[in-house]
């Protein structure tokens, strides 16, 4: 089999269309879901923290002296080695609303399969000889 037909035959397989549907999809909803992390739920937790950013906070890692204020993108042009723990904890708490968010919609997913799976299956037509049965059958009993 030539390698240009086993990698047709590769690419046009079922799964490997759903993969790439399921790709799509995931970086559509992975758009949604940094917008909601980014546009309404963390300028509430900023609100809460009293105004804070958690992407500038940071440590400085020599005896530099730095400006009170400075930022972690002024800190990190001036050359001066930085420590930037509050952009790993905002990457955490991104992590952690949006493995909520795939959870609720799998959650969602699940429970609506089960309930299609739950619905009784419309009983099937008798066949002709089963309805020929019955009328047989029916005509015995009147006798």
């Amino acid at each position: 089999m030539g390698f240009i037909k086993e990698f047709k035959e590769f690419a046009t397989r079922g799964n490997v269309m759903d993969m790439a549907v399921g790709v799509i999809i995931g970086g559509a909803f992975g758009k949604i879901v940094s917008s909601l992390v980014d546009d309404m739920i963390m300028p509430l937790v900023g609100k809460v923290t009293g105004g804070v950013n958690f992407t500038d906070l940071y440590c400085v890692l020599n005896d530099t002296e730095v400006a009170a204020g400075t930022s972690l993108a002024a800190a990190r042009e001036a050359g001066i080695p930085v420590f930037a723990w509050g952009n790993f904890v905002q990457n955490i708490i991104d992590f952690l609303i949006i493995a909520f968010c795939i959870f609720l919609m799998i959650k969602g997913m699940n429970k609506l399969a089960k309930k299609k799976a739950e619905e009784p299956a419309p009983e099937p037509e008798p066949s002709n000889e089963e309805k020929l049965l019955g009328e047989i059958r029916d005509l015995l009993k009147k006798k």
